[in-house]
C-alpha cells in the first residue's frame, strides 16, 4: 500500500473511492490498525539529513589550496623565528575560517526549520472517536480533523470541508488562502490546482473540514522538498574555481621560481645550503598575497550581512558574488518573487480615492488623497470603512520584540486589519466594543463574508465584505458624505475595473441593519445593503 501512496492521483479520486484504496471509513482507522500501519509505513517525520560535526564543518573550512600554502608559509616562518609574520598569517587563516563557519551554521539552521512545518500534534478520528495523537504516529488510512489556525499534519484527501481555507505559500508562493472542497479535479491538475487536498506543511487560514491521510513523512509533498535540499550537490562557484586556478598557478609559479633562486644561490654565487635555503624561503612567503584571503572574506562577509538584513541566509561566502552575478531570474509566475504580505495600497469611496503607503503588516504608513497627505481621523468616511474592514474579519496581527509584524490568519483580512490600524483605529479595542454575535462564513460559491454586531448604547449592524461584483449585485444604494445616495453602479464598475487594471485584488465592503432583537444572521438576510466603497490590495514584490 504505501508504494500506492506515492502514485495514485490522490486528487483525481471520488472520496469513496479513496477510502477503498486506503481500507479506511469515513470514521477512521481503528487503534489496533493505526499502530500495526505505524511499524510498517514508519513514523510521520521529515527524515533527518546526515549532519557533519562543529569539528568537520570547522575543519572545511581550510579545504583550499591557498590556505594550504599560507598554513605552509606560516610553519617556515615559524621555524625561522619570524613570529610577526607567523601571527599575521594565521589570524587571516583564522578570521576566514571563523567566517565560513559561522555563515555555514546559520544556514544549516534556516535548512532544518522546514522540518518545524509538521505540526507536533493532531485530532483524529480513531475507533469512532475525536482524538488527539502526535503528528508523528499518523499514518495512511487516518481521518484528520482540521480547524481554523491548524497547521496540516500530513497530505490529506479531503473528504468534507466547510467554508475551509488553506495558506499554501509555502509549497506555491501565492499569499491568498485557496479555497478548498471535497470534489475531485482533473487528473493533470497543478499543485496549487488540487482544492480537494490539504497539504503537510500548509495552513488552515478558515473553515473547517475532514480529511483522510494518503501520505506521511517524506512521501508527503513537504518531505520531498526537504529530501531535495538534503541531496542537493555541492558545486563550485565561480569565485571558487577562479581562486583555486590563481592558488594553483600561483603554487607552481613560486615553487618554481624558488628552485630557480636556490640553484642560482648555490650554483652561482657560491652561497651555503643553509643560507641558499632560507633566502629562497624568505623570496616564497613575501610572493604569498597573504592579503588577499583577508580581502575577499571582508567584501563577502559584507555582502553576507546586507543579505541577511533582507531575511536571506547564505550558507557559503563564495556563494554570495555567485548571486551577485546573477542577470536573469526566470519564475514560473508573478505570484512567486512576493513578500507574501498583502498590503491594501487603494480606497474608494464615493467620489473619493485614498492611496496608502506602508511596509508590510506594520501600523505605521500614510494616507492621500489627490496627491496629499490627509490625517484619517478628519475623513469620518475612511474611518467608517477602516472600522468595517476590521470587523468583519478573522485574522490578528501581531509582533514580537525583535520580529516583523505577522498575521494569523489569511493574509487578505491581515492586510484589512493593518489598514484599520494605520488609520488609528485600535481593532481589539473595537472588537471588543462591537461583539460579534453571529456570522456566514466566506465561501466560493456565494463569494462574501458577512458578520453581525451589537455595539455598545447602538443598533446591531451586518458588515458585508467579498467580491465586488457579487456586492455590488446585493446593494440597493451607496453611504455618500452627506448621507445617503443612489447606488451608482457603472461608478464603481469603472473603478473596479481601474484597480483591476494596476494588479490589485479588489474587494467590496456594504453592510445592513438587522431587526434589533435579532442576534443571528444567514444568507438569506443579505440583500438590500450599502455599499461603503471598494479596496485594492497587493502583495509587493
Amino acid at each position: 500500500m504505501q508504494e500506492q501512496n506515492r502514485v495514485a492521483a490522490w486528487h483525481a479520486l471520488a472520496t469513496d473511492t479513496v477510502l477503498t484504496q486506503l481500507q479506511s471509513t469515513a470514521a477512521g482507522l481503528s487503534s489496533g490498525e493505526a499502530r500495526e500501519r505505524l511499524q510498517q509505513q514508519g513514523p510521520n517525520a521529515l527524515p533527518a539529513a546526515a549532519s557533519r560535526s562543529m569539528l568537520a564543518r570547522f575543519l572545511s573550512q581550510f579545504n583550499n589550496l591557498l590556505i594550504y600554502v599560507l598554513l605552509g608559509s606560516a610553519v617556515v616562518t615559524a621555524l625561522l623565528q619570524h613570529w610577526v609574520d607567523t601571527g599575521v598569517i594565521l589570524a587571516v587563516v583564522l578570521i576566514n575560517a571563523v567566517f565560513g563557519f559561522v555563515q555555514e551554521g546559520r544556514a544549516e539552521k534556516a535548512l532544518d526549520a522546514v522540518k518545524a512545518m509538521v505540526s507536533s500534534r493532531a485530532n483524529v478520528l480513531r475507533d469512532g472517536l475525536r482524538m488527539a495523537v502526535p503528528a508523528e504516529e499518523l499514518v495512511a488510512g487516518d481521518c484528520v480533523l482540521l480547524e481554523a489556525g491548524d497547521r496540516v499534519p500530513a497530505d490529506l484527501r479531503l473528504l468534507r470541508a466547510s467554508s475551509l481555507r488553506l495558506d499554501e505559500a509555502m509549497l506555491t508562493g501565492e499569499s491568498v488562502a485557496v479555497d478548498k472542497s471535497a470534489d475531485p479535479v482533473v487528473v493533470d491538475a497543478a499543485l496549487g490546482d488540487r482544492f480537494s487536498m490539504a497539504y503537510s506543511g500548509t495552513l488552515v487560514a478558515a473553515g473547517q473540514g475532514l480529511g483522510v491521510v494518503v501520505a506521511t513523512g517524506p512521501r508527503t509533498e513537504l518531505g520531498q522538498i526537504s529530501t531535495m535540499l538534503g541531496s542537493v550537490q555541492t558545486l563550485a562557484t565561480p569565485l571558487t574555481r577562479l581562486m583555486d586556478r590563481f592558488a594553483r598557478q600561483l603554487t607552481v609559479t613560486i615553487l618554481s621560481l624558488s628552485a630557480l633562486m636556490f640553484c642560482f644561490a648555490l650554483w652561482v654565487r657560491d652561497y651555503d645550503t643553509a643560507d641558499a635555503f632560507i633566502a629562497v624561503v624568505g623570496i616564497a612567503v613575501s610572493a604569498i598575497p597573504e592579503g588577499l584571503p583577508v580581502v575577499m572574506t571582508i567584501a563577502l562577509a559584507i555582502g553576507v550581512q546586507r543579505m541577511a538584513a533582507r531575511y536571506a541566509i547564505v550558507r557559503s561566502l563564495p556563494a554570495v558574488e555567485t548571486l551577485g552575478a546573477v542577470s536573469v531570474i526566470c519564475s514560473d509566475k508573478t505570484g512567486t518573487l512576493t513578500r507574501n504580505e498583502m498590503s491594501v495600497r487603494a480606497v474608494v469611496l464615493p467620489g473619493s480615492r485614498f492611496d496608502i503607503e506602508g511596509e508590510g503588516y506594520a501600523p505605521q504608513g500614510h494616507f492621500t488623497l489627490a496627491g496629499e497627505e490627509i490625517e484619517p481621523a478628519l475623513h469620518p468616511q475612511l474611518l467608517h470603512f477602516a472600522t468595517g474592514a476590521a470587523l468583519c474579519n478573522d485574522a490578528h496581527v501581531r509582533h514580537a520584540e525583535g520580529t516583523a509584524w505577522t498575521v494569523e490568519g489569511d493574509p487578505m483580512e491581515g492586510a484589512l486589519v493593518t489598514l484599520a490600524t494605520r488609520a488609528g483605529l485600535d481593532v481589539e479595542r473595537l472588537r471588543q466594543d462591537w461583539r460579534r454575535l453571529d456570522e456566514v462564513p466566506f465561501d466560493a460559491v456565494h463569494r462574501y463574508m458577512a458578520t453581525l454586531h451589537r455595539p455598545v448604547d447602538a443598533p446591531a449592524v451586518v458588515f458585508v465584505k467579498g467580491a465586488p461584483e457579487q456586492v455590488l449585485a446585493m446593494c440597493r444604494d451607496q453611504q455618500g458624505a452627506e448621507g445617503l445616495q443612489a447606488l451608482d453602479a457603472a461608478y464603481w464598475l469603472e473603478q473596479v475595473d481601474a484597480l483591476a487594471a494596476k494588479g490589485y485584488r479588489v474587494l467590496g465592503l456594504a453592510s445592513f441593519a438587522p431587526e434589533d432583537a435579532k442576534d443571528r444572521v444567514d444568507m438569506a438576510d443579505v440583500k438590500d445593503l450599502t455599499l461603503f466603497g471598494v479596496l485594492g490590495m497587493i502583495d509587493p514584490p
